[in-house]
């Protein structure tokens, strides 16, 4: 019993044992505390670069991991690691360490910069960055609306009742999804052998605009032609007629008539070409 007794005050009098330390919420976030209290009392040179690289390499795949949360949307994997790697050097030169903990500061700057990414460099057409956040918010209802199994696809007006906007802002949303990127002009729209381009759907300059700008910018010399060869130039070029058959109506010559329209045609042509 006095044993017993013994081994129990031992017991009681022992040191407690220290908490075990807590382990942080991901696997990527390691302890830099003392590398960032060093980096702050750093002069810009070859000593502050070598902390922050360290750094970098620290963090680095948590910045890996928050672009891996924006695969799949258009843009090459590698691509959105170089994004959040750049985020992630900008939240380290940043950082204040007596803020808190550096991923608190680090997660929202580097998914912001992933974000601004999108949003700067990967539309294909420019578009406001208005119609940019309705098209964000669009597809977050759309989804959010189909997560039950079997949900139709929402209408315009059931996306709107759920976003609070508008169906006219609603349906610029509903445009700019399929904005983002575009289609090649040699994309073939059906198939066989009398398929078709997007190219093919494409208008042509109309050359009949040309002749409209002429014909407005000579009218002003044409009416400051004589009579008679205005008659002339009428007969020729808009009833058709030969320089012979104008010749007989006029009782001229066939060769009167055509000094007549090349002097008429040189001083429209001057004249226009003047004014």
């Amino acid at each position: 019993m006095l044993t017993d007794i013994t081994a129990a005050r031992s017991l009681d009098d022992a040191p407690a044992a220290a908490p075990a330390p807590q382990r942080p919420e991901h696997e990527d976030c390691p302890e830099s505390a003392p590398l960032f209290a060093r980096l702050v009392d750093l002069e810009e040179g070859p000593e502050r670069e070598r902390v922050r690289d360290e750094l970098v390499a620290l963090w680095l795949p948590m910045a890996h991991r928050l672009a891996g949360r924006f695969r799949d949307r258009g843009e090459a994997l590698e691509d959105l690691r170089q994004v959040a790697a750049l985020g992630l050097v900008k939240a380290i030169d940043r950082f204040d360490p007596s803020r808190g903990a550096f991923e608190s500061y680090a997660i929202p700057t580097i998914t912001g910069e992933i974000k601004r990414h999108f949003r700067d460099r990967l539309w294909a057409v420019r578009v406001p960055r208005r119609v940019q956040e309705l098209r964000n918010k669009v597809r977050l209802a759309r989804r959010e609306l189909t997560e039950r199994p079997g949900a139709p696809e929402p209408t315009l007006e059931e996306i709107a009742a759920h976003t609070g906007l508008t169906e006219e802002e609603v349906a610029d949303g509903m445009e700019a999804l399929e904005s983002f990127s575009t289609l090649s002009l040699d994309v073939e729209l059906t198939q066989g052998q009398d398929g078709f381009s997007l190219a093919d759907t494409l208008g042509a300059p109309d050359s009949s605009f040309d002749t409209v700008v002429d014909r407005e910018a000579a009218k002003k010399a044409l009416r400051r032609l004589p009579e008679r060869e205005r008659s002339v130039l009428y007969m020729r070029f808009f009833e058709d007629m030969t320089q012979t058959r104008i010749a007989e109506r006029l009782g001229v010559s066939q060769m009167h008539v055509s000094r007549l329209i090349t002097r008429s045609c040189q001083r429209v042509r001057l004249e226009t070409l003047g004014s």
